[in-house]
Parts: structure tokens; C-alpha cells; sequence
């Protein structure tokens, strides 16, 4: 883990840009009594209008940016998805949706592989909320043939009516506003963020009222819960997911996310929590460093993502790591295909590991099937299921 020594000084504009969204927060503190639940803080830093990490115009993926996701690595993340919608669309046709489409290279892989599938859906449909990475994924859309360009559509919020399909969400639950618990003298606080003596951002906590309390206690059913423990709950994440009833009708929503079943999430050895950092390509561990200036994301649940999901309509059909799912998806024949072309052999395994080895993707991603109306086996499943895990 990185220290803040260790860390890149970030440029003048980039401090002033900071020092904008701190002078929002700390507003918000005053305006809070002298002190913010940590996730509206998060909320915040994320996503203020104009100054939060998502909304504004920082580079944030690839080389140049603070972190790489799946898509970035290889297009055989895309095209190996891309079976997978070919499967349940041949089922019940209708569109894509994908969230958060960051820089359009999933989006480009996937469309592409469809093409050649010859299955390309009806509409391919991108729910992105930053004008900078909207504009971002038509530079990278503009670029593919017009049969696949041409059916990408932008949306900020549901359609007007919900749609038959797929549903894709990559690295979108991480990134939702976390509480953060403390467990210390037998009870439960709460941990947020006021200002010390010299108005610096620092964390403070207090009892946690009797709600939080309550759902701290569940994540470590049928245990008590333990004497000390730091860690946090996304309890945004059941609004999100009731939420995707206004976009899916019909059909399959994969949500692909770092995280591990509740059991695996909670237990008794993750005591400091799971919050991370990502700045230019280091990971850290202080989310109050450089509001707005480096993302924020904490481990998903993935217990309670089922538990919410059913909670809202949907069937859970399935849990996989990353590595089963793209391998049950075919992306060893894909990467067989590839490599039929020499040049690339090197470029292509080392992908290929970082998409599938327990030490990088494989394992600590993990994909969780959920079904509306849609009881067809799934491709990406075929190898292995564990919802028995969750």
C-alpha cells in the first residue's frame, strides 16, 4: 500500500481543483452540525456537479489516468461478454445497456465481436452521466464501422419504458457512497469526516444509531459481531439495484465487481476495511487526500447484492469469479483465434493473465448473474456456478 510520501504531487490546476471541491466539503461539514457520514463525503469527491472525480474532466482510465479496468486491459474481456449477450439475446432479442462505459472500449470489443457473431443488438445503449467520458466513448465509437457506431445511444437516465435485453455493469457497485463502521468497546460507531484544529480534513466517529447498528450486526449473522473491526456498508447499493427494474423488462443483468460473498467480505482477518484509492496508477489508503483529484472505491457485498436483488424482482442466477465466467464464455478460443496472427503472442498472453490468474483479475473479480423474467441456462455459468457461495 502506498503512503501519501510516496505519491505523486499533483500539478497547480489539479491542487486548485481540490482545494474547489474541499471548500464544497467543508460547506457541507458546517452545513452537517461539524461532521459528514463518510458517505456523503464520498459522495462528494465523487461526484459533486463539476468537481467530483466522475463529473469532471480528469483522465481517469488507462496509461494515463489513475487505474486500468478490464476492458482497458484487452478486447477479449468485450468480445467474450459479447457470447454472452449473442446467447440471451438470440433468446429474447432487444438492446444492450451498459453503465458507467468508461472510455467505450467495452462497448467498441463487445459490438464488435457481436458483428462478427452476426448478432449485433437492436440499440447499444450507454448510461454515462460525465460529459468528459461521454465524449470519450464516442471518440472511441466513432472509429469502428458504421453498422456498430451507429447503434450506440447515450442516456442519463432510465428510457420511458423498461427494455428487453442486457444489462452490463463493470466496476459501477465499488464506486457507489459507502458508510464506514467502527467497532471498538463493545459497540458500533460510525466513522465520518469533520476538520481538525487547522480546518484540515480528518475522520471523527460517534455512536451509530441503532439502524447501522442493526445492519453491522447482520453482516456477521449468526456470529456477534467482532470487538475491534473497521470496514464499511454500501447501502446505496439496494437502490441502485431496484433501480434497474426501470431500465430491464426482460432478460439478464451481469454485474462485474471486485468484492467476495458476505462470509468471505466480513471475516475476522479483514478488520481494516476494504477502502481504496487510485491515483496515478498507485493504490492508497486515505480517501480525504485530494478531493476529486483520485477515485475512491470500497469491496462489494455480494450477499447483499442477492439479497437486494431479490429484494427488487430479480432472480439471482448465478455467481462466478471473473476467470470461470470468461472461460465459460469461451475466451480461450477467442484467444486461440487471435493468436492465429504471430505478432501479437506476447501482448495477447499477458492479457490473457491479467484477465484470468487468481493473482490479478481472475479470482478477485466476480460476476453475479441476475434474471428478470429470463430462466434460459447462461454460457458464462457453464463451467461453474457458485451461488451456493453467497
Amino acid at each position: 500500500m502506498e503512503t501519501r510520501t510516496r505519491l505523486p504531487d499533483p500539478g497547480a490546476d489539479e491542487l486548485a481543483h481540490a482545494a474547489l471541491l474541499r471548500e464544497r466539503i467543508v460547506q457541507a461539514i458546517a452545513a452537517a452540525d461539524g461532521r459528514l457520514p463518510f458517505d456523503v463525503f464520498m459522495d462528494l469527491a465523487l461526484f459533486a456537479p463539476g468537481l467530483g472525480y466522475y463529473v469532471a474532466g480528469a483522465r481517469k482510465f488507462g496509461r494515463d489516468g489513475d487505474f486500468v479496468t478490464a476492458p482497458e486491459v484487452s478486447a477479449l474481456f468485450g468480445a467474450s461478454l459479447a457470447r454472452q449477450c449473442a446467447e440471451v439475446l438470440a433468446q429474447i432479442g432487444g438492446a444492450i445497456i451498459e453503465f458507467g462505459g468508461g472510455t467505450g472500449r467495452l462497448a467498441a470489443s463487445l459490438l464488435a465481436e457481436l458483428a462478427h457473431l452476426g448478432a449485433l443488438p437492436d440499440t447499444y445503449y450507454i448510461v454515462e452521466l460525465s460529459p468528459e467520458l461521454r465524449e470519450r466513448q464516442r471518440e472511441t465509437l466513432r472509429a469502428q464501422p458504421p453498422a456498430i457506431a451507429e447503434r450506440v445511444q447515450w442516456l442519463s437516465d432510465a428510457p420511458a419504458t423498461p427494455l428487453d435485453g442486457v444489462v452490463i455493469a463493470n466496476e459501477v457497485l465499488d464506486s457507489l457512497p459507502v458508510r464506514v463502521f467502527e467497532r471498538a468497546d463493545g459497540q458500533t460507531y460510525e466513522r465520518g469526516v469533520t476538520l481538525d484544529v487547522r480546518a484540515q480534513l480528518q475522520w471523527t466517529r460517534w455512536p451509530a444509531e441503532a439502524d447501522l447498528a442493526a445492519r453491522v450486526a447482520h453482516c456477521f449473522e449468526p456470529g456477534p459481531p467482532p470487538a475491534d473491526y473497521l470496514s464499511e456498508l454500501n447501502l446505496r447499493q439496494s437502490l441502485w439495484i431496484a433501480d434497474l427494474a426501470r431500465f430491464l423488462r426482460r432478460g439478464v443483468a451481469l454485474l462485474i465487481d471486485y468484492g467476495d460473498p458476505r462470509h468471505e467480505r466480513y471475516h475476522a482477518s479483514r478488520d481494516s476495511g476494504s477502502l481504496r484509492c487510485y491515483w496515478r496508477h498507485r493504490v492508497h489508503d486515505d480517501p480525504l487526500l485530494h478531493p476529486g483529484l483520485q477515485d475512491i472505491t470500497a469491496s462489494v457485498d455480494f450477499t447483499g447484492v442477492a439479497e437486494d436483488a431479490v429484494e427488487a424482482g430479480f432472480d439471482v442466477l448465478g455467481f462466478a469469479s471473473q476467470a470461470n465466467f470468461l472461460l465459460g464464455c469461451g475466451v480461450e478460443a477467442l484467444l486461440q483465434q487471435r493468436l492465429a496472427d504471430p505478432a501479437p503472442h506476447a501482448r495477447l498472453a499477458l492479457e490473457a493473465r491479467i484477465l484470468l490468474l487468481p493473482s490479478e483479475m481472475g479470482t478477485r473479480c466476480k460476476v453475479i448473474a441476475l434474471g428478470r423474467d429470463y430462466t434460459h441456462p447462461l454460457l458464462g455459468l457453464r463451467l461453474r456456478n457458485e451461488k451456493h457461495r453467497l
